[in-house]
């Protein structure tokens, strides 16, 4: 039995090949890998011998060439091909062990196009290919964390056609992985992002305990590593909506630096916020703004959950907790709830992935965007319009209702009072009525509005908004402008004494 061994990562390449040495297999290899196994002392046959032709061109030829490919893909129970390796001297390569050049890391460290080009792999996806479409024959290796158990498999006698079989579609995935990142790249570098095809591609995580609803199969993917580095399931399973839920509290609690802000969200939407001098006051806080809806809520806590944060948040029923961290008195407490969850991202913050590019599926297909950035100087630049303008605290408290107004869906209008979230409405057909139903819930909860700062994630097309927000007592107004009307607007908030400031942002999110 043959082994053909050729990595770009090759940690765990010496071990896998002296297993294979051990259990009777020949090796053969190249360049690099070649190099690596004989100094480590193992018995290797260098690719020339085999493909009878140099290595050549700078590397860039290796490995194409039929006494290669045709001994990984003539089918060993098919005496017409079984004669034709015969006579043309083809020998079996039985197991095909290959990772390719790192195109990722490479553009990731430069952004010199000539090397860029050096390291897409092509003779390596074509083995990986061969390998794959003869898998009943032939076993094909891609990934260094199977090596253990592709040797544990051959030794028992294992490597049966099921086995084979999962292994020839992880290396299908793999090389269309590859191919997806390059053509995305070659997109973002040369089509703005925007090329005739989108490839998006993601490794699975784990399965979801299922979908939005108990009847639908659900799975959490990632892009890069992120949730591998930055997300850690403490106690309980994360479910379909669990996932979708903790993005949006992420979202918006990570967006405030490393201050101790806190996000309470319910089905998407965030149903309390504040930003104290504590995450214990944070909390606290938050929870005013309507603790009915808080109730099997989602939670965000930019930074780290010690026992009095944790006695404190087990006084309600909490579905989900994500945080920087929790200490281990905090997790101790927590084990009084059976069905809560916990996610740490063992950090003294929350990080969020960064991800360049959204999308979303509809019907036949799906529409990509660049990803929305609510960024910091858009509230700080914001333009005046009306004669009074806000004193400190107001500012404080609409760049609070601005980032949260960004990240709800709209229609939406949120309300800020000394750095707590007292009332919201989202997700409506019109932007008055987004208005009307948040100051209808913050009365249901004795919630005063007074002095509350007031923001609106699209601009107000009609002075109404305005009208009705003076009636409230809202003391400042932060909206993107570029209504038609927006004269009036401002008319409006002067004739109230309102301070009103456009940010020339709209953040649409549907």
């Amino acid at each position: 039995m043959r082994a053909l061994l050729s990595v770009s990562d090759k940690s765990g390449i010496v071990e896998f090949a002296k297993g294979l040495e051990k259990l009777g297999w020949e090796i053969v290899s190249t360049g690099g890998t070649y190099a690596k196994l004989s100094q480590a002392g193992v018995k290797v046959t260098e690719i020339d011998e085999i493909s009878k032709f140099p290595e050549c061109f700078g590397g860039r030829v290796k490995t194409l060439n039929p006494y290669v490919h045709g001994g990984i893909l003539y089918k060993r129970d098919d005496e017409t091909h079984l004669q034709e390796a015969r006579k043309l001297g083809v020998e079996a390569i039985d197991l095909v062990c290959v990772n390719l050049y790192p195109f990722a890391e490479t553009v990731a460290r430069t952004d010199d196009f000539a090397e860029i080009i050096e390291n897409i792999d092509i003779g390596g996806p074509t083995m990986v290919r061969s390998a794959a479409k003869n898998f009943k024959d032939v076993l094909i290796v891609t990934d260094s964390a199977d090596y253990e158990r592709v040797l544990e498999a051959i030794e028992k006698g294992e490597d049966d056609y099921e086995f084979r079989r999962e292994l020839m579609i992880a290396a299908f995935e793999h090389t269309a992985a590859y191919d997806a990142m390059i053509a995305n790249y070659m997109n973002g570098r040369f089509n703005g992002g925007f090329g005739n095809r989108q490839f998006i591609t993601g490794r699975k995580v784990f399965d979801t305990r299922y979908g939005e609803n108990p009847h639908q199969q659900g799975a959490l993917y990632q892009f890069g590593d992120y949730f591998e580095r930055h997300f850690f399931q403490i106690k309980g399973e994360a479910s379909f909506n669990n996932m979708t839920d903790m993005n949006g509290a992420l979202a918006i609690a990570s967006s405030f630096g490393d201050r101790a802000a806190v996000c309470i969200v319910k089905h998407g939407n965030p149903c309390g916020f504040a930003l104290k001098d504590t995450l214990l006051e944070s909390y606290v806080e938050a929870l005013k703004c309507d603790p009915v809806s808080a109730f099997g809520g989602v939670v965000a806590v930019n930074g780290v959950v010690d026992a009095r944060l944790a006695e404190k948040m087990n006084e309600i029923f909490l579905e989900v907790i994500i945080a920087g961290d929790f200490t281990p008195e905090a997790v101790e407490i927590f084990e009084k709830k059976k069905r809560l969850k916990l996610f740490s991202q063992k950090s003294d913050r929350l990080l969020r992935a960064g991800d360049r590019a959204n999308f979303k599926h509809i019907d036949g297909g799906f529409v990509y965007q660049v990803a929305d950035c609510i960024c910091d100087n858009e509230v700080e630049g914001a333009k005046l319009v009306s004669r009074k303008s806000a004193n400190e605290r107001q500012m404080r408290d609409m760049e609070i209702a601005w980032k949260i107004a960004g990240m709800t869906k709209s229609n939406c209008v949120v309300y800020v009072k000394d750095s707590a979230m007292v009332a919201v409405g989202m997700g409506m057909t019109s932007r008055v009525d987004a208005a009307q139903c948040a100051l209808k819930k913050a009365k249901e909860m004795g919630l005063d509005v007074t002095g509350a700062v007031m923001a609106s994630e699209a601009f107000f097309p009609f002075r109404d908004s305005i009208d009705a927000a003076a009636q409230a007592g809202v003391s400042a107004v932060i909206e993107p402008g570029g209504s038609i009307r927006d004269d009036e607007v401002i008319e409006a908030a002067d004739e109230h004494g309102i301070a009103l400031y456009f940010t020339g942002v709209r953040h649409f999110l549907h």
